[in-house]
């Protein structure tokens, strides 16, 4: 790991210190031109003891805007401090977990990883329309029926059409032959670019899409496309449950990387994050934000620093090996749930690779699914799965609990 190490409190304590003193400081700097303050001291109180022992809270209180990418130019002079923490975290994630070669990269911490998605949909439209002078009506999305609908957000507000592609009911694959099928049915139509979005964790099956499907596809027809990977969910799971995983900017079809730390990294909401290869998010820059200091290519403007340091913070706890541990132990979980499901006949989905197990709901009682709140698929009398995610706080009692009045519900 080049970037990402263990800290000790101390050391995390002095280098919030040291970017939070880089920062300006509202309640003592005369800065007059930002249209921005630190939080009302009436209800947040800065003098309160415990901030000292809470660096992310206090940088809360600071209110910082970490507005624009800065990992591309300049960028605001007045919140340099948390910038570069943003930066820390991003080379954790793009070169130590992703595999980017360091400084070829771009991206940002978004509030939720719909907004990352809806980033990297946005930045190729523009990228087709920009290089080859593409009309709406032939760029198309590609993503499969159980991809996250942050994309059919981002169809609907960028105004390009999704193809929906039919994986297999029972294993959540590709269905490769209709995935040809339906590319070449939108090429025949006039659809002459594909933005391919593949899924690492899908939210209800955790299921990995192999994105040597679309490349195949799209290359065996000579179609020009860019490969987005969502891994929202599955990007701080996959990579390390499996370590032979092939899907990361080593290889060169990848554009671009989504993440949650919202999610498993337990960051508090919204902290999306969006990665992709240098040259790329230049095509969504909006020239009207003049008096944004450096080039703002974000979809949201404005964005706390705060959320930058928590992430920080997590990573930095942990470092790479605590984090492979805490990782397996939820895979040990995942796989008792499993094993106790298949002794007793009980038919489920789960990616070897991930902590979700998701279970047919005809053998799941609808008490016993309310009393554990497990997630349908649909909120109606049509659905036919129920997911169980492994979460830090799911532990092996509450599973053995579960399984217990399963077995007792089977002999009623």
């Amino acid at each position: 790991m080049q970037y990402w190490k263990k800290l000790t409190p101390a050391q995390r304590q002095q280098r919030i210190d040291e970017v939070l003193q880089q920062n300006v400081n509202f309640a003592t700097d005369a800065s007059l031109g930002y249209p921005a303050s630190r939080l009302d001291s009436k209800v947040f109180y800065e003098e309160a003891p415990f901030l000292r022992d809470a660096p992310t809270i206090r940088t809360y209180v600071a209110n910082p805007n970490n507005i624009g990418c800065h990992t591309l130019g300049t960028s605001e002079g007045a919140f340099s401090g948390t910038q570069e923490i943003e930066r820390e975290v991003l080379n954790v994630l793009a070169v130590d977990v992703f595999k980017s070669k360091p400084n070829d990269y771009d991206g940002y911490i978004a509030p939720g990883g719909t907004e990352a998605n809806i980033q990297a949909i946005w930045v190729f439209r523009n990228y087709f329309f920009n290089k080859f002078q593409a009309k709406l009506n032939q760029i198309a999305i590609l993503a499969t029926e159980d991809t996250h609908y942050s994309i059919a957000k981002a169809s609907n507000l960028l105004q390009i059409e999704w193809i929906s592609i039919p994986v297999d009911f029972n294993t959540r694959a590709i269905d490769k032959v209709q995935l040809e099928h339906l590319v070449m049915e939108a090429n025949k139509r006039g659809v002459r670019y594909f933005i391919a979005v593949s899924n690492m964790g899908t939210t209800m099956f955790g299921s990995v899409d192999n994105p040597e499907d679309y490349i195949t596809v799209l290359e065996k027809h000579e179609l020009t496309y860019r490969l987005h990977i969502d891994g929202a969910y599955g990007g701080f799971v996959y990579p390390f449950s499996n370590p032979a995983s092939t899907i990361n900017f080593e290889n060169p079809k990848i554009s671009s990387i989504t993440i949650d730390a919202h999610k498993m990294l337990q960051a508090p909401y919204g902290t999306g994050v969006f990665i992709c290869r240098k040259g790329l998010i230049e095509n969504v820059l909006t020239q009207e934000a003049a008096y944004v200091e450096g080039m703002d290519v974000t979809l949201c403007g404005s964005r706390s620093g705060a959320n930058a340091v928590a992430v920080w913070m997590i990573l930095f706890t942990y470092g790479p090996y605590a984090w492979y541990e805490k990782i397996s132990i939820l895979m040990m979980r995942t796989q008792f749930l499993r094993k106790e499901l298949d002794a007793l006949g009980i038919e489920y989905y789960s990616c070897p690779y991930m902590n979700i197990v998701t279970i047919k709901a005809s053998f799941i009682p609808d008490e016993l699914a309310h009393k554990y709140t497990l997630v349908p698929q649909e909120h109606n009398e049509n659905n036919k799965w129920y997911k169980i995610v492994l979460m830090d706080h799911v532990e092996v009692e509450h599973l053995t609990n579960f399984i217990d009045e399963l077995k007792a519900s089977k002999h009623e």
